[in-house]
């Protein structure tokens, strides 16, 4: 063959390639574009389920882990309200095992209770009072309840106090509540006592009083924690085991001036009140009330008045003593005060033994893999 034969064969089989190359990419576009509208159609007449499976995939993703994760992990409702009751935030401690038995965390509206199942009274109430909580008054209301959070077997009952000859005694004031909410629940039945009506009526309620004047007379942030004491060897009971304290007590500490001191009051119809250091109440108690101050902070005693009347505005409250004789709390370790502020922030309704129920890293796998599953079976329906 001749090179210019060679060279037109060459030159018209390039041709036919090129032709086939064309064509060939013709017809790739052409199922290209089929293909495009295909999945374009296929989006277009779908859209409404895919906006559908969204929508229901992110609300049903939020029901079950809401859903799951609840039943695991205890509530934290009002934490921070709960801790602010207490010095530095932190709740008195019981010290002495026996009173831990059966005994119950609660934190209510503007005060905050430890009580017990076995007396069926509180071990303590505290409070955080300032002058601008006690600038609101509002009417008295009574609403006395008994307290559901608490187990039957331990819960102290209407009928109890029915024809007993004793008060219903509150320990954390209805005069200090500036809200409907508080005030009712100061009449739950787990913030009284039986109290002897003199002892309730005229003694407890002129302390009350005086309490609420130093806040607001003299301007001054206090804490306070107010409960029964129980000394006989034989005690008296009324209704159905709803032990009847021997004394009632009321420790009060003003942080910015650093005054402290306690009230103590028989329960009976002697109308007497002593003041007494916080250590005398300790000692008496197996309780901790202030277990941020140190044991020289609670051995001082300050002339607490025992009336509104004694109260002047611009009159400091003085300075009595220093008790060496009384056996302070013993102090308080971070662990146990870390295991007693959850105990409130956890909104605890069980007797302190209980055990909560924890997460670990085994279950929180197995719930990510049950919700990614469930998750898939869900949007795949939708788009059936």
């Amino acid at each position: 063959m001749s090179f210019f034969a060679l060279s037109e064969y060459t030159r018209e089989s390039g041709i036919a390639k090129l032709r086939a190359h064309i064509d060939f990419d013709i017809v790739m576009a052409k199922k290209t574009t089929r293909k495009s509208k295909t999945q374009f159609a296929f989006l277009s007449q779908n859209v409404g389920k895919i906006v559908l499976a969204l929508i229901a995939t992110g609300s049903f993703a939020i029901a079950f882990g809401n859903e799951k994760i609840s039943k695991l992990k205890p509530t934290a409702s009002n934490h921070d309200a709960c801790l602010q009751q207490f010095y530095r935030d932190v709740p008195p401690l019981l010290t002495k095992e026996s009173l831990k038995k059966d005994s119950y965390a609660l934190c209510f509206t503007d005060f905050n209770v430890m009580y017990s199942g076995i007396s069926k009274t509180p071990l303590w109430s505290a409070e955080y009072l300032t002058p601008e909580r006690l600038s609101v008054k509002i009417k008295r209301e009574d609403s006395f309840h008994e307290e559901t959070r608490v187990q039957l077997a331990h819960r102290a009952l209407l009928s109890d106090y029915r024809g007993s000859g004793y008060d219903r005694g509150h320990m954390a004031p209805n005069g200090d509540m500036n809200n409907t909410a508080a005030q009712h629940d100061s009449f739950s039945l787990a913030n009284m006592v039986p109290q002897s009506p003199k002892n309730n009526q005229e003694v407890w309620r002129k302390l009350e009083e005086a309490v609420r004047s130093i806040v607001t007379k003299q301007h001054k942030d206090a804490y306070v924690v107010t409960g029964p004491i129980f000394e006989d060897k034989r005690l008296k009971t009324i209704g159905n085991g709803v032990i009847v304290p021997t004394a009632v007590y009321k420790a009060v500490y003003l942080p910015k001036q650093g005054i402290i001191g306690a009230y103590y009051a028989p329960n009976n119809d002697s109308l007497q009140v002593k003041v007494v250091s916080v250590c005398y109440l300790e000692e008496k108690l197996g309780i901790n009330l202030f277990p941020q101050l140190t044991e020289q902070q609670k051995r001082n005693i300050y002339q607490l008045p025992t009336s509104a009347q004694q109260v002047k505005a611009n009159k400091d409250i003085s300075y009595v003593k220093w008790d060496a004789q009384s056996q302070c709390a013993e102090e308080a370790t971070t662990e146990s005060i870390q295991a007693q502020q959850q105990q409130f922030a956890s909104g605890q309704s069980q007797p302190i033994e209980s055990k909560l129920p924890q997460v670990d890293e085994e279950t929180k796998q197995a719930l990510i893999k049950q919700l990614i599953e469930a998750l898939v079976q869900y949007f795949l329906q939708l788009l059936r």
